[in-house]
């Protein structure tokens, strides 16, 4: 059909040709009458130009034509590969065998076979090619019709094959005998045989196993960005992060190197190939033990010490197989056991140990213990269907399962060292806050320190000749006229406040509280309100009391209501005209808490942070030896002061007492 098209294609182009000469010799003449001839011509090229490209595209999907049973014929072992046959044997029996049940399980005394497959016509492809998905053996040889169209060979113990190449286009059926040699228990073909155009083919082969490659790279290549970052972290992080990226990189080397295309394209590096799985397997289980362990904290001591025997065990097997290598590869048997059983049989034990474990700590709330868990209970899972299929199918099933799995897990400790960077962050934010603060409470401690040792040298020579000049005072206002008279008073009353101010420090200096007795806290802050309520009424105010009743604390009562009042007369300053004032009382975790909140002006961050230091006011006349007192009062009555402030919204003072231990007490009682 496709021969007929470019025959009526040449012929079309040959008429326009003959026509467009004959238009130049006759062109006026016959002008008219060659229109019809045009117009079919026209359309002839249109429908040659709409045929052609869908007779190529329907030749290009053409359906593969896919062979599911072929027949084999074993090759007995004595034979040296330099003598095995170019065909096979004419006397020897052929079985007949299939994609659904195939033999790849080789008999005693043998070490190859003849597998022989008929394929159809393949005449409807200009460039037909044949593909084996999936086989077994290290020798590959294609022969047709006793001659030799495709060989290759392998020097390293790695079964897992592919076959492509390209056939002759033929009209007939044709007979291809593939003989495959091995040193393994394995051989033969395991999948059907796929015959397509070659490129269609080419593609499929390299397609189906780059998922795999890409998935390992991927991991590899994520591994190695963050052990390049490792060098940024604190020594504490740094060890659980190299281990999470050991187990990373080793993984996705295993991935990469299962995966039988790097050994069919780097076919000369074939051994460093294995030996790169080998050395894998072995740092990625003590990598493994090694963070599960950080992740434990060391709860187990007996896995701790199981992990120290697997690091000793993993680098006896990485000693055995530099001189199993070093040796030329002898003495496979005990190479074998060493690296094979033993370490599959540690590997077996530890895997069901860690996800026991898991569990058990995953009960007690830990959340990293149950992330862990749900990782290795699914990779142990997906592992354990894959073992199942690959033995129920008679070690035919391709293991890929497993992969996901690794990838569960890796994303599950990836999560798990995120939560540990993330707390230690936040114990190390907070452990700086308190820091912070104790650097605060020091410096605050060595100020007052310092003013109460000068109070109490100055305090005592200062207050007495204030009153003595008081009293002098008092005496010449008498003698004096009106009108000097009201100069006497103005300095009578800064005598007081100075005298007020003396108080103070003296107050601060010595705060030791002589009496301490059981108060009843709910009865203090009721006889407080009572107190503040009318001059809060008298500035337009509104003081209100939330008392939880019979909450005792040790303290002296008259302190006590000093501290409180000099907060609360604050408040009061604060709130001006229709202002509320808050005072509640509540037990909370074994604790006194008295809050006083107001709605008044509010404070700015730094002016709270400089409150009760000594001077410091945000009232113009004010000296700041009011709260300085306050916060002394209620620290020697082993009490704590919080204080909360938003600017324009208002202040909360919260103070917390220590709850009387032994209620039997009655109020008032002493307890020196």
């Amino acid at each position: 059909m496709v021969e007929y098209c470019r025959i009526s294609s040449f012929i079309a182009l040959k008429s326009i040709s003959s026509n467009r000469e004959e238009r130049v010799t006759v062109r006026d003449s016959m002008k008219l009458a060659n229109w019809p001839t045009v117009l079919r011509l026209f359309t002839l090229l249109i429908s040659l130009f709409i045929l052609l490209p869908q007779l190529a595209l329907a030749e290009s999907q053409s359906r593969p034509i896919v062979i599911r049973d072929w027949q084999i014929q074993w090759i007995p072992a004595p034979a040296s590969s330099d003598a095995l046959p170019s065909a096979p044997s004419a006397s020897g029996p052929w079985e007949q065998t299939s994609v659904d049940n195939p033999l790849t399980v080789i008999p005693n005394g043998m070490q190859g076979m003849w597998a022989r497959i008929s394929v159809p016509p393949t005449d409807e492809w200009q460039r037909p090619g044949l593909l084996v998905d999936r086989l077994y053996g290290l020798e590959l040889s294609v022969y047709q019709d006793g001659q030799l169209v495709f060989e290759s060979k392998r020097d390293f113990k790695f079964d897992r094959n592919k076959l492509l190449l390209p056939i002759r286009s033929a009209s007939v059926p044709t007979v291809y005998d593939i003989r495959i040699d091995t040193t393994s228990d394995r051989i033969g073909l395991a999948s059907d045989i796929r015959i397509d155009d070659f490129d269609k083919l080419s593609h499929r082969f390299v397609l189906k196993d780059l998922p795999d490659l890409l998935l390992g790279s991927s991991i590899a290549a994520l591994a190695l960005i963050m052990l390049i970052c490792s060098g940024y972290l604190r020594r504490q992080q740094r060890s659980s992060w190299i281990s999470l990226c050991l187990i990373a990189l080793t993984t996705g080397t295993l991935i990469i190197v299962y995966s039988p295309l790097p050994y069919i394209y780097l076919n000369e590096y074939g051994d460093l190939l294995l030996i790169l799985f080998d050395v894998s397997l072995f740092v990625l289980v003590p990598s493994l033990n090694y963070y599960i362990d950080q992740v434990f904290e060391g709860q187990f001591s007996f896995f701790t010490k199981l992990r120290h025997l697997q690091t000793g065990y993993s680098i006896i097997c990485l000693l055995a197989l530099l001189i199993y290598t070093a040796t030329g590869e002898q003495h496979y048997e005990i190479s074998y056991l060493i690296l094979n059983v033993i370490m599959g049989v540690l590997i077996l034990v530890q895997l069901p140990l860690i996800i026991v474990l898991s569990i058990l700590n995953a009960k007690k709330g830990n959340k990293n213990a149950i992330i862990l868990s749900i990782g290795f209970i699914l990779f142990a899972l997906l592992c354990t269907v894959d073992m199942l299929l690959y033995y129920w199918s008679n070690k035919i099933y391709v293991l890929f399962l497993w992969k996901f799995g690794v990838a569960i897990m890796i994303l599950s400790l990836v999560i798990i060292l995120a939560r540990r960077i993330s707390a230690d962050y936040d114990k190390l934010f907070a452990y700086s806050k308190e820091l912070e603060l104790f650097n605060h409470s020091l410096q605050r401690t060595e100020k007052m320190k310092i003013i109460s040792d000068l109070a109490a040298s100055v305090a005592h020579e200062v207050r007495n000749p204030l009153q003595v000049t008081r009293g002098f005072l008092q005496l010449l206002a008498v003698k004096t006229d009106d009108k000097s008279k009201s100069y006497f008073d103005l300095a009578v009353n800064e005598l007081d406040r100075a005298s007020d101010i003396i108080t103070d420090f003296l107050t601060f200096a010595k705060p030791d509280i002589e009496k301490i007795t059981i108060l009843n806290l709910s009865q203090e802050i009721k006889s407080l309100g009572a107190i503040m309520m009318p001059l809060a009424a008298m500035n337009g105010g509104v003081l209100n009391c939330n008392v939880q009743d019979n909450q005792y604390i040790y303290g002296n009562s008259s302190k006590l209501k000093q501290a409180l009042i000099n907060i609360v007369k604050n408040s009061i300053e604060a709130i001006g005209s229709e202002g509320v004032i808050t005072i509640g009382v509540a037990a909370e975790e074994g604790e006194a808490v008295v809050r006083l909140a107001d709605n008044g002006e509010g404070m700015e961050e730094e002016e709270v942070a400089k409150l009760g230091e000594p001077f410091f006011s945000t009232k113009t006349k004010g000296t700041g030896l009011g709260l300085m007192v306050t916060f002394r009062i209620i620290e020697v009555m082993k009490g704590t002061i919080t204080i909360r402030s938003t600017k324009g919204k208002g202040t909360e003072f919260i103070i917390r007492f220590p709850l009387v231990a032994n209620d039997n007490l009655l109020p008032g009682k002493s307890h020196v």
